[in-house]
């Protein structure tokens, strides 16, 4: 008994020494992974920060064909969008869309504009990596309208008297129209706005009109989103992805030293990435470690004090900036020029702490400081998971279109909580769910330098409970 009484102490300190060794064996085993694929890992977050946007694009243009219709044609979307919508995060409900997805391939194409003196519009074109490469609208062009030739980066041919060229440098083309709308009862008017704006081959005549009364489709949880898509996308499967899509929508020449990069580890135009299981691995760590630091990013504060992030300048134009160019296809995919709208973002009140429908949030804008616009303004709040809140009211902005009341000096409160403010106008609420953190974003149409230059900025979220 003594024996075996002293041989248990002994047994058990073996025991944990084999234990402690076979750990050490594992981290010196996942030491020497990170080191000998240090390359693929490193390489494997910079590759996947940069043709994030080019993927969740060519996502995205596959989700509108099957939920609003075929490329190259016109789809004008006929009402707001509601809580429902899961086409793209942060949708507004300012602007009726014109949109489409377009195959340079099988261009050039024109694109007609009637005049229009009634409502500010934006026509945007973006390339397959997101650059905004034309914006025509009221803010460039007028209220004359006007014929555009669409032309893809091979197109060499003649252009036709009276048409101005817009050159895509990639073979996938989205456009995202937004034609300012005021409420509901405006959509007779900007239906008649929309049905003026025209595609159509050169050579052929105007595609049909869509469907007047066609809805915004809502969708199954079944039917994943963009965001949800891209999360759910396996490792390889978004790298052979990469490789496919950059053949037809090549690298702009400063992506040059990238794309030299991304070669040493097999990820070329047009190659599936030939890569053993110790690779994809390595691969996979870099895409796991590029989405947590940018997902970091996203939700740092730029402003601690007043909690509004601005976005950049070169919003829509991101040249080499590829953070920057990845975190906006997270967040605002489809983003416009900072010359045509800027769009201020809060999580947090003055305090720092995050927005709660917990508790009740005024906007006190003083005398003279509302956002400094050309066009128009308006503030959205949107749900965790960045789309737009349900309520009974289903109010999901508030704007300077809204019959809004005015305190008697001229400035403006606007109420942000879950429920009626108590002895304050209703006209002047903007719900939110209760105990839902949530998010505010500003939209300023056609902003002004102030606005642009940010020498003017979003007054503090005043936290009032």
């Amino acid at each position: 008994m003594q024996r075996s009484a002293a041989s248990a102490p002994s047994a058990l300190r073996r025991n944990l020494v084999r234990g402690l060794l076979s750990l050490l064996a594992i981290l010196a085993a996942f030491g020497g992974f990170l080191y000998a694929k240090s390359e693929h890992i490193v390489l494997g977050a910079e590759a996947y920060v940069y043709g994030y946007p080019l993927v969740i694009m060519d996502v995205t243009r596959e989700r509108s064909n099957q939920n609003l219709g075929p490329e190259n044609e016109l789809h004008r979307v006929r009402q707001f969008p509601d809580s429902r919508f899961k086409n793209v995060v942060r949708p507004n409900v300012d602007t009726l869309y014109t949109t489409a997805f377009i195959d340079m391939a099988q261009g050039p194409w024109v694109f007609d504009m009637a005049p229009n003196s009634a409502r500010y519009e934006l026509m945007p074109f973006m390339d397959a990596w997101t650059n905004v490469f034309a914006s025509p609208g009221t803010r460039t062009s007028g209220t004359a309208g006007g014929t555009f030739l669409l032309a893809g980066p091979g197109w060499n041919g003649a252009i036709p008297a009276g048409m101005q060229l817009l050159r895509s440098p990639t073979r996938m083309v989205w456009l995202i129209g937004r034609t300012q709308t005021n409420g509901a009862s405006d959509f007779p008017v900007v239906h008649r706005l929309q049905d003026g704006l025209k595609l159509s081959r050169l050579d052929s005549a105007p595609t049909p009109l869509a469907e007047p009364t066609k809805p915004v489709r809502n969708h199954s949880a079944n039917d994943l989103a963009p965001l949800a898509s891209m999360k759910a996308m396996g490792t390889q499967a978004f790298f052979d992805r990469l490789s496919a899509l950059m053949v037809d929508n090549p690298p702009a020449a400063a992506d040059g030293p990238m794309v030299m990069k991304l070669a040493r580890i097999g990820l070329v135009p047009g190659q599936t990435p030939q890569w053993g299981w110790l690779d994809r691995m390595g691969v996979g760590v870099g895409r796991w470690i590029a989405d947590f630091k940018l997902s970091q990013e996203l939700n740092k504060l730029s402003d601690a004090k007043r909690g509004w992030s601005t976005p950049p300048s070169i919003l829509g134009q991101y040249g080499t900036h590829y953070n920057i160019r990845a975190g906006v296809a997270i967040i605002g995919l489809g983003a416009n020029l900072p010359a045509d709208a800027t769009y201020p973002i809060t999580r947090g009140d003055a305090n720092g702490q995050s927005l709660n429908g917990k508790h009740r949030y005024k906007l006190h804008f003083k005398p003279g400081s509302l956002p400094p616009v050309n066009a128009f303004w308006s503030l959205t709040a949107y749900g965790d998971d960045d789309y737009l809140i349900d309520n009974p009211l289903q109010r999901f902005a508030l704007g300077d279109r809204d019959p809004l009341v005015y305190n008697p000096d001229g400035s403006l409160d606007l109420w942000i909580q879950s429920s009626e403010p108590t002895g304050q106008p209703l006209s002047n609420w903007l719900p939110v769910k209760p105990d839902q953190t949530f998010s505010l974003n500003a939209r300023l149409y056609w902003p002004k330098s102030s606005a642009v230059e940010a020498t003017w900025r979003m007054p503090a979220v005043e936290r009032l409970d």
